[in-house]
């Protein structure tokens, strides 16, 4: 069992939870970024929505719906007028206004790959009072409320005006939020532990709960994340009460807590996450398609899969860049990847390319359980190919800083990472940061496709499901034959609970409102 000297050395002490009011969990990754709009990484947009609200929110359905603000839409479809609702406070005190809300649009605009595209249709964005946003289009973008109402990559989230002005290649310094958290600074230890107290001015809607959507009513005092990067120790923890949560359990241990009546296993979604494989295109040797082909025929599905999660009943092999599972799912161009890859075609493919040696950066998170295994397993199947594989390892948070880094490989850059998306995350290519081809404005890897842009831009236009399908399986022959990114196929991602916490909702993203912890 996790020995009180342990949980002194993970970065929190014991004597808070003993009220009943503090939820102790472990996340899948420590907490080193806290700007939401300049990285996709999960940990940090699970810290936005601790501190955040946004204007609107996408439910269970799929479907917009009013968070921090109502709409109406113009007859010509050109025109959305928002409205904030009553009672709306920063954690300063200050109310949230209508240009506090534009400004953070405005910088998440230029960072998200669906916000990008808006904007290249918007003529305006202003307030038009305290608690009007008048939003205009030069021509229609029917998509508009579920792009902004994105639960994921990149979510548009509210600051102050002074904190949205901040330019979005820096990150902000000023964690001032507008949701039911308030994120407590002078006990934040980086990739250690992070403390949220309960906003008491925070209004929520009252509507029931769906996703990111509906009434956020925070019921504990406190919620506390911490760090344990062994999993067994993680486990011991939770079976002895000393935490509450552990967001990504490792699969194979499991049973131990399986028997547990103190401890329940629940899915918390049914579609999961996809995990993939994303080179730098700026770069050789994946500046060359041919190379970026070779490295994805080198690559099995199964492989993968069976040393990441290892039981069968939590995986899918799935060649469909947006998920199985969603409307526009296709596995066109995947059967190599799903059917055991190829290393004698890569040698082949990788001899035509000209491949000189140049050594792949590949980089190699050490402290996460749902992304230790792919690296390894790409590494060796690579290097049965022909290709020099230079893994560096460091934890998930250096990574997601690294990754961001543009300079050449050999000079603290990279070639190669592996990473997860949440399947509602890509299943569309309007929220899909992987199918943005706008090159240094694209997310990490910076592929420069004005193909992929077309069509993006093609399905926009597509008036019915059927027009907008068959869009999506271009794209899917597209992005397989340029390599845009590598899918590596579909998993489960159990969490685990004490039996105290109760109302933890069944959302693809984890959060903490609603839930309640008993004595």
């Amino acid at each position: 069992m996790a020995s009180a000297a342990l949980m002194a050395g993970s970065g929190f002490a014991t004597p808070a939870m003993a009220d009943g009011k503090t939820i102790t969990a472990v996340m899948h990754s420590g907490l080193r970024v806290l700007d939401p709009i300049i990285t996709t990484a999960h940990i940090t947009r699970n810290h936005g929505y601790m501190i955040y609200d946004v204007l609107v929110a996408v439910d269970e359905n799929f479907k917009p719906q009013p968070q921090m603000a109502d709409w109406s839409i113009s007859n010509d479809n050109l025109t959305y007028t928002f409205t904030l609702r009553d009672g709306l406070k920063f954690h300063d005190g200050n109310p949230v206004t209508a240009a506090d809300a534009v400004a953070s649009l405005e910088r998440w605009g230029k960072r998200d790959s669906g916000g990008q595209l808006i904007f290249d249709v918007t003529e305006s964005l202003e307030p038009a009072d305290d608690k009007t946003i008048v939003w205009k289009l030069k021509t229609p973008f029917p998509p508009l409320l579920e792009t902004v109402g994105k639960q994921s990559a990149l979510p548009p989230f509210i600051m102050p005006e002074r904190v949205a002005s901040t330019s979005p290649e820096e990150a902000i310094t000023d964690y001032t939020g507008s949701g039911p958290f308030v994120f407590v600074q002078e006990e934040y230890q980086p990739g250690v532990s992070v403390t949220y107290r309960k906003f008491e001015d925070y209004v929520p809607r009252s509507e029931p709960v769906s996703w990111m959507a509906g009434g956020k009513e925070v019921k504990v005092d406190e919620v506390k994340w911490v760090t344990m990067p062994d999993a067994q120790t993680a486990i011991n923890a939770l079976l002895s009460g000393e935490i509450d949560y552990i967001e990504q359990p490792q699969i194979d241990l499991l049973p131990l807590l399986q028997t547990s009546e103190d401890v329940t296993v629940e899915t918390r979604d049914n579609l999961g996450y996809q995990t993939m494989g994303r080179t730098n295109f700026k770069y050789p040797p994946f500046d060359n398609k041919k190379i970026r082909q070779a490295a994805m025929m080198a690559l099995s599905q199964e492989n993968v899969l069976g040393t990441l999660i290892g039981n069968p009943d939590y995986y899918t092999v799935c060649g469909a860049i947006f998920g199985c599972g969603t409307p526009l799912a296709d596995a066109s161009g995947s059967k190599t990847l799903t059917s055991g890859g190829d290393i004698e075609g890569a040698k082949k493919l990788l001899e035509e390319a000209g491949y000189d040696g140049t050594p792949v950066v590949l980089l190699q998170p050490t402290d996460v359980v749902s992304l230790a295994a792919q690296p390894v397993v790409a590494a060796q199947a690579l290097r049965e190919a022909g290709f020099n594989v230079d893994m560096q390892p460091m934890d998930w948070q250096t990574l997601v800083t690294r990754r961001a880094s543009q300079a050449k490989p050999s000079e603290g850059g990279w070639n190669m990472f592996f990473t997860n998306w949440m399947v509602p995350e890509i299943s569309s290519p309007l929220i899909s940061a992987m199918l943005n081809g706008r090159g240094d404005k694209a997310w990490f890897g910076w592929p420069k496709d004005d193909a992929v842009e077309a069509l993006r831009a093609e399905f926009i236009t597509a008036d019915t499901p059927e027009k907008q399908k068959e869009v999506a399986v271009k794209l899917q022959k597209h992005s397989m034959d340029e390599v845009l990114f590598i899918p590596l196929g579909q998993y489960a991602s159990p969490q685990a609970r004490s039996n105290k916490l109760t109302g933890i909702i069944p959302s693809p993203v984890p959060v903490f409102w609603n839930v309640e912890k008993a004595d």
